[in-house]
């Protein structure tokens, strides 16, 4: 299988709109940041992808991306969800209804917020074609398990997701101890790293290089990064087996 990170920005994107930072200011790609996720491709050929943030429709042409088959949702915060509507894209291509997949208070949020979407296939395909299916536990999907991961966001239970090896974390405050054992013998963990300082609802570069070291991942993938988090600057901390992020990486893992 193969993951594509369509972005691995925080909720600001980089470059920050007025900022005059490094960062900001890098003519490094590695630096230009856009929301944060990520697109699965399955051996059969179908895509999935995890959230779909308010840049899905450049991340999309960006990534010659002309196919999405189902959505995984970690959570429903603005800069995870509200590029619903793009989807209509691929429905309007495929002509066939794209399933969602996420907590019940998730679904709860999207049938409330855009129940304009929540439909089931007809003669028009102008609007997004979508339907809720709730996660509770390890479920199939393309011939793949999908092992949903509790973990905390501040407040908030959101999920993260298990696909074969590869492990994917956002917007984590903390992994509860409940779920480490779901993430022994990975080959890759995509994991939430907002910025150096603490923050109450993201682990900073601190705690996301222990709790890498925890997971002990054959590869650790930083994600999810504020401007602060310069691609150089950042991986020169980093020990050999875990890495920065960056929009256009593509991993394959089993």
């Amino acid at each position: 299988m193969q993951l594509t990170m369509l972005g691995v920005g925080s909720s600001a994107g980089t470059p920050v709109v007025g900022c005059q930072c490094a960062t900001c200011r890098s003519s490094d790609a590695r630096n230009k940041r856009t929301r944060c996720s990520s697109a699965i491709t399955f051996p059969n050929g179908e895509v999935v992808l995890i959230d779909t943030g308010p840049d899905l429709r450049f991340q999309a042409l960006r990534e010659g991306l002309n196919r999405v088959d189902a959505v995984l949702y970690t959570h429903t915060h603005a800069d995870h969800l509200h590029g619903i509507d793009d989807l209509r894209a691929f429905c309007q291509i495929q002509r066939k209804q794209i399933p969602l997949y996420g907590k019940a208070d998730a679904l709860a949020h999207i049938a409330d917020k855009f129940g304009y979407t929540i439909r089931e296939p007809s003669d028009f395909w102008d609007l997004p074609v979508l339907g809720l299916n709730e996660v509770k536990a390890p479920f199939e999907l393309f011939g793949q398990t999908v092992t949903p991961i509790p973990v905390k966001h501040g407040y908030s239970d959101i999920l993260g997701f298990r696909i074969g090896n590869l492990a994917y974390l956002t917007d984590v405050s903390e992994i509860p101890e409940a779920s480490l054992p779901l993430l022994q013998g990975l080959d890759v963990l995509l994991l939430d790293c907002l910025r150096y300082k603490p923050h109450y609802t993201h682990i900073n570069l601190e705690q996301s290089l222990e709790y890498a070291a925890m997971i002990a991942a054959a590869d650790t993938y930083l994600i999810h990064m504020t401007h602060e988090m310069e691609y150089a600057a950042v991986s020169a901390l980093l020990p050999p087996n875990v890495h920065v992020g960056y929009d256009g990486l593509q991993l394959h893992f089993e």
